[in-house]
């Protein structure tokens, strides 16, 4: 949930990478392995019958570094509080998030390895996550502390607020990336000796992936920030900061980013977007470019900032351009990207996974909604609902109140895109509203893979209606039934099955 008046600054917080092979070979020395793989995680929650048993909700997170994206997934545990899962993986292990509806902020990590079945049990008691039993066996601390430990160390926020950053060089501004890592590192991580020293290394990882995709890797919105807080002035859009250029992403040395163990850091996909999208390091898109050409394209960019011009890194981030098309475009590869697939990555596990997901998308395609541009820009503030609701009698409509900025509200939506598949010719419509917020070249971008009836509101109009339901953040919801009747509103995605649950009452 992102609240209206700090929309910027929240949404700047929202990270980086790592392996593959410079010749396109999958020749990894090192765990974890890049594997187009399934994986099963069963679990009990063993004091269920103490809860209320009908309705526990299990969350899983997995992460894919190939295809560069992280997936949500749900499931229902039964009377006796058992729960499984059955999903694909793109290493040899991966490091997934398994949380429930009864503590939500209470987060366990846990190894799914590839080919294997892993099965916990665990039970809350006084809000705590306790008796943690698991198959293969983990380190506890691993599993119980890690997501907490790098929540207190990304919230941590020293008092630097009054120091001024903006009118300093960059070099002064990458010198306090470098201190904000050693110090939290030193106050949190460092005092945690339960932990293994895999477990250490990753979450270090994490952190610094996590403070230099969302405090340096834009410099630009850093200094306008920085400026914000510094000096307690609106102008910051007058004012201006020092340029920089591509030697500034030198600090990229510092990592080793052909270490596979990125692989494992939740952070990564954010982060390699961000280098993908970059304006001044201005890689390509990979289009129909065959992967050498693009690849000694991106080297002539890279190479310097980096360090290196070969390792496995350079392979993950071809794949991860490839990705950027399947999931955020939600174009499916033309038969010149397959054959350049093949023809580069043969039959390695780079090539399996990259078809394994175009096929997902070419499936989600057949029962995508088309996206319908609405402009209701002229209608009075007060009769926006009713003109929007008009168009959709004898129907369930979901309004979904969000913006091109917000995190959680595009969480939501990604997260919701299968089930919502599900509602393909049945009398539900699904509702987009945003404004201004949301830049208008980049609506126009993102409305194209969300599909559904989309609104962009003029200011007026939108604060007229997020007033009129008393919402004072987003993303934040409607719900309809078939005589445009309100029957549910709330703030914050609730979780796929609840709001099935809330959509499949209002069909009967």
């Amino acid at each position: 949930m992102i609240r209206i008046k700090t929309v910027f600054l929240l949404c700047l917080f929202s990270i980086f990478l790592l392996c593959a092979c410079s010749s396109g070979s999958n020749n990894w020395s090192e765990s974890p392995k890049i594997v187009a793989g399934t994986s099963k995680l069963t679990g009990k929650i063993i004091n269920a019958d103490q809860l209320n048993k009908d309705s526990i909700i299990i969350n899983l997170k997995v992460l894919y570094p190939i295809t560069g994206e992280i997936m949500h997934f749900e499931t229902l545990a039964d009377s006796t509080g058992y729960f499984s899962f059955d999903f694909d993986v793109e290493t040899d292990t991966a490091i997934v998030s398994l949380s429930s509806n009864v503590v939500p902020d209470k987060v366990l990590k846990v190894k799914a390895i590839n080919g294997t079945t892993s099965h916990i049990e665990f039970s809350y008691i006084d809000s705590e996550i306790k008796r943690i039993s698991i198959q293969p066996e983990m380190n506890k601390a691993d599993m119980n502390l890690s997501h907490r430990l790098l929540v207190t160390m990304a919230e941590y926020r020293a008092d630097r607020s009054h120091k001024s950053y903006y009118n300093q060089s960059p070099d002064e501004f990458l010198k306090l990336g470098k201190l904000v890592v050693s110090e939290r590192t030193e106050l949190f991580l460092e005092k945690e000796t339960a932990l293994s020293e895999e477990f250490r290394q990753l979450l270090r990882k994490e952190l610094s992936l996590f403070i230099y995709s969302a405090h340096v890797f834009d410099y630009e919105q850093a200094m306008k920030l920085n400026y914000r807080n510094a000096t307690r002035k609106d102008d910051v859009e007058s004012v201006v900061f020092n340029k920089i250029d591509r030697s500034y992403y030198r600090f990229l040395k510092d990592f080793d980013l052909n270490d596979p163990q990125y692989l494992q850091a939740f952070s990564f996909p954010e982060f390699q977007g961000a280098i993908l999208n970059n304006e001044v390091l201005a890689i390509p898109k990979i289009e129909e470019q065959d992967i050498p050409t693009w690849m000694t394209a991106v080297k002539a960019i890279l190479a310097d900032p980096l360090g290196f011009d070969k390792g496995p890194y350079y392979d993950v981030l071809a794949a991860n351009a490839y990705g950027r098309q399947l999931n955020e475009e939600h174009k499916p590869l033309s038969e010149t990207q397959k054959r350049n697939i093949e023809q580069y990555w043969k039959e390695g596990e780079i090539a399996k996974i990259l078809l394994r997901k175009n096929k997902a998308v070419e499936e989600k395609i057949k029962v995508k909604s088309p996206t319908i541009i609405n402009d209701i820009s002229s209608v009075n503030k007060e009769q926006v609902m009713d003109t929007i609701l008009a168009k959709y009698r004898d129907k369930v409509v979901l309004v979904d109140f969000w913006a091109t900025w917000c995190s959680p509200c595009l969480v939501g939506i990604k997260q919701f895109e299968s089930t919502k598949a599900d509602y393909h010719n049945k009398d539900v419509v699904f509702v987009y509203l945003t404004n201004g917020s949301s830049p208008k070249k980049l609506w126009n971008e993102k409305i194209k893979t969300i599909g559904g009836e989309q609104y962009y509101l003029t200011e007026e109009q939108w604060m007229y209606v997020m007033n009129q339901f008393g919402f004072e953040a987003i993303p934040s919801y409607l719900l309809y039934n078939k005589n445009s009747v309100l029957t549910n509103k709330f703030t914050s995605f609730p979780g796929i099955i609840q709001l099935k649950d809330m959509i499949d009452k209002e069909l009967k």
